[in-house]
Parts: structure tokens; C-alpha cells; sequence
């Protein structure tokens, strides 16, 4: 078998090839705009927006994992958002239909049903309230309308939240890194619960798909539980790096206008900081979300939640914050 990641350079891809790369009877290729540091022997460089040369490099493939995406928070401009996530599907497509590839696996995001959701299932309306979101809902549209017309093919889409693990520099190392430091502050009483979803257990559930789920049109969230909560964050730091964490709590409204305070500074001086108005939302939204087809489907997580956590800290901090 031969699979193809497409945007395999970056955290998750570089995991995912990590857990398929010993494999005797699969045949790995990484296709991204950017080098792989770990693996550059399997990388082509080609972005996705080169259909082309895309449509080149798939050759005798036989499934694809499309990961690339832009996904910050603070992408400029906007319209990034929709030309790679979006326009990165519609090219991936017509790729693989022009090299007879009928088995694809997209990596979506929870972002699609939106903030403050009731424990949102793959079944829930989708409502995003950003842009990444809104683009990563179009990209499963134009994956949806390819199925219709296209009803041989296997689409499985992973629909994962917030994903952390080692040597991964995203909003949770962030958030990780500002409590174990003690320089953090809780904005609310930190009872709003958090998805999560640790990195060996997401790249294991993809591997599980191209096993396990070759027909079909399939949505899954990926959750890792149970659901931590910005309290429990703080006490498992403490905990794993054996560190007292005070904490400060402090009002929404006023987490909200200091975030809004960093969006006009962030306009004038053009330069993208560490804190925004959107950080701030997502920081104090409740993010729960069921994962509980996934977890029905067959697939056991290689780790629970706590574990994931443990070696994410140790891993990152353990050395730098001791007491």
C-alpha cells in the first residue's frame, strides 16, 4: 500500500509518519511546501494549491491523508484560510480522481460546530465562529458533494480537537508553558471544561482508518477523555512537575477588554502577538465535544488523557521548571 501525506512536514504528520514508517508493507510519501527536518528523504516539495503538480506526485498512490491546512489564530490574509483548506480539498480531489485514488482521510476540526456547543456529535448543525472553522466546514462540503457523485470512493473525515503532545509549539504548549511558569492567569472560575486530544492517540486513529474503514463516507470527532478543566490543568502541572501553581482568577469582561486592548496594539504596530480577543473567547469557551462514535468504531487509544499530558510535560518542562 502506498499512502500519501499530504502536508506531512509539521507536528501531526511527522507523528503519523513516525507510527507508519516501520510498516513492511506499506510505502510512505510526504508532499508539502515545506522540507520535513525528520524526513526529508520522503518528502517532495509541492503546494497544494498546485494541482499539477500535484496530480504528478500522486501517482500509483493509494490513499491519501490530507493534513495540510493553514490553522492559527491569527493568519493574514484571511483569504489563506479558504485558498488552503478549501481550495487545498478541490485540488486534492481532482488529484486523485485524475491518478484513479478513490480512498481519502481529511483531518476537519471541532472548530465547525462553533464555541459554548452542548457536547456537540458528528450529527450537530455545524456553526463555526471563525474563519478556519468556516473553511474547514466548506472543505467537508466539497468532500460531501465529490461522495454524491462519486459513490465508490472512501472519505473518511476526522473531525479532531485541540491536539498537543511533545515538541508540538501550539496554543496548548502556550497555555502549558504560561502555568507552569507561574505567569498565568485564569480568566473565569476555570470551571469550563476542555476537549483534548493527545498526538499519539490522534496519528494512531488515522493509521486505524486506513485499516480498518475502507468504504463509505465516515465523520468522526476525535476526543481524548475524560474532558479536563482549566482547574485540572493547573492541578496536573503542579502535580507532574511536582510545583505549587497559585492562580489568580479574573473576570470575563475583563479578560475581554485586555484582549481587545492587545487587538488595536497588534493593528498598529502590525505585528502579532500572544494575546487576542479571539484567544481570550476560546480560552474561557466550554469545548466538549462526543466522541463516542470513534470510540465504538474498534479503535482503542494507545494513551489515556493524564498519560498524553505526564509525557508532554515532562517532556517540555520537567528541566526548566523545578522548584
Amino acid at each position: 500500500m502506498k499512502i500519501t501525506i499530504i502536508g506531512g512536514s509539521g507536528f501531526v504528520g511527522t507523528r503519523l509518519i513516525d507510527s507508519l514508517v516501520e510498516l513492511s508493507d506499506v510505502q510512505l510519501q510526504n508532499i508539502d511546501k515545506q522540507q520535513s527536518v525528520k524526513y526529508p528523504l520522503l518528502t517532495q516539495l509541492c503546494n497544494v494549491l498546485d494541482v499539477d503538480r500535484l496530480t504528478t506526485l500522486l501517482v500509483d498512490t493509494d490513499v491519501v491523508v490530507l493534513l495540510a491546512a493553514e490553522h492559527k489564530d491569527n493568519v493574514t490574509p484571511k483569504s489563506l484560510y479558504y485558498d488552503v483548506n478549501v481550495g487545498g480539498m478541490r485540488n486534492t480531489l481532482i488529484a486523485m480522481e485524475r491518478n484513479g485514488i478513490t480512498r481519502l482521510i481529511f483531518t476537519s476540526s471541532v472548530a465547525v460546530y462553533g464555541l459554548n456547543k452542548n457536547n456537540p456529535s458528528e450529527s450537530t448543525s455545524p456553526d463555526p465562529f471563525n474563519d478556519y472553522g468556516r473553511s474547514k466546514w466548506e472543505a467537508e462540503c466539497i468532500s460531501q458533494a465529490w461522495y454524491t457523485k462519486h459513490s465508490d470512493w472512501n472519505i473518511n473525515i476526522v473531525r479532531p480537537t485541540v491536539i498537543f503532545g511533545e515538541n508540538n509549539r501550539g496554543n496548548v504548549y502556550n497555555l502549558l508553558n504560561q502555568i507552569a511558569s507561574g505567569n498565568f492567569l485564569m480568566i473565569g472560575n476555570g470551571e469550563n471544561h476542555k476537549s483534548m486530544a493527545y498526538v499519539g492517540n490522534v496519528v494512531a486513529f488515522i493509521a486505524f482508518l486506513i485499516r480498518e474503514k475502507r468504504v463509505g463516507y465516515n465523520v468522526f470527532n476525535y476526543v481524548d477523555k475524560p474532558d479536563f478543566t482549566m482547574n485540572d490543568l493547573v492541578y496536573h502541572t503542579g502535580d507532574v512537575l511536582k510545583k505549587h501553581i497559585p492562580t489568580t482568577h479574573f473576570p470575563y469582561w475583563l479578560g475581554m477588554m485586555g484582549g481587545y486592548c492587545f487587538d488595536v496594539l497588534s493593528k498598529i504596530s502590525r505585528k502579532k502577538l500572544p494575546v487576542s480577543s479571539v484567544r481570550v473567547k476560546k480560552f474561557c469557551a466550554v469545548t466538549q465535544f462526543d466522541s463516542s462514535k470513534a470510540m465504538s468504531s474498534g479503535f482503542q487509544p494507545v494513551y489515556i488523557l493524564e498519560e498524553g499530558l505526564r509525557r508532554t510535560l515532562q517532556y517540555e518542562f520537567a528541566k526548566v521548571y523545578i522548584d
